[in-house]
């Protein structure tokens, strides 16, 4: 007997398996089990996944698709990205991106520099894009949007805080 971890049988040698990435079986594990539980396993194993790094810019990710197309206080979430690139009403910024739940961390607010914007989008249980993604029937987003962020932020609940979960995203990475 030995005291080594055995590896997931899914990744010799890499990053395990995330079995929420399947939405039948997102669909499954919701069929029986509760909200609040379904969505503490999804985080655990988005935990131990990691970051996916496949699309780290906001604005060209896959699973943030959906979000960019919606309008919100009559500017669609892409417009709002596109903004944030070019540096204009960069005082509207933040109240634009709190109605899709996506914090602005980190930007350049210098006329002639690029912006290099780091963006938090809220993936914890009552997140605000979680209605959006519910109504297009993609009831496992958070796990997909683990697969495109640059990072993930878990923070464990306490007594008086429930669980926070953010993707980190970028904007203008730079080249």
């Amino acid at each position: 007997m030995t005291n080594k971890k055995q590896q997931s049988a899914g990744a010799p040698g890499g990053r395990p398996e995330n079995p929420f990435i399947d939405g039948a079986f997102y669909d499954r594990v919701r069929d029986y089990t509760e909200r609040d539980a379904t969505f503490s396993k999804e985080i655990k194993a988005i935990a131990d996944r990691g970051a996916g790094k496949e699309s780290t810019d906001a604005r060209f990710a896959p699973s943030l698709e959906l979000l960019r197309g919606v309008v919100k206080k009559g500017v669609s979430l892409n417009d709002m990205f596109e903004r944030i690139v070019m540096g204009t009403e960069s005082g509207l910024w933040e109240s634009w991106l709190a109605a899709f739940g996506i914090e602005l961390r980190g930007v350049s607010y210098g006329k002639a520099e690029p912006r290099n914007a780091r963006l938090a989008l809220d993936i914890s249980l009552g997140a605000k894009a979680n209605p959006l993604f519910a109504n297009a029937g993609i009831r496992n987003w958070r796990s997909l949007v683990a697969e495109d962020c640059a990072q993930l932020q878990i923070e464990k609940p306490t007594e008086h805080a429930p669980a926070k979960a953010y993707a980190i995203f970028f904007l203008e990475t730079g080249d």
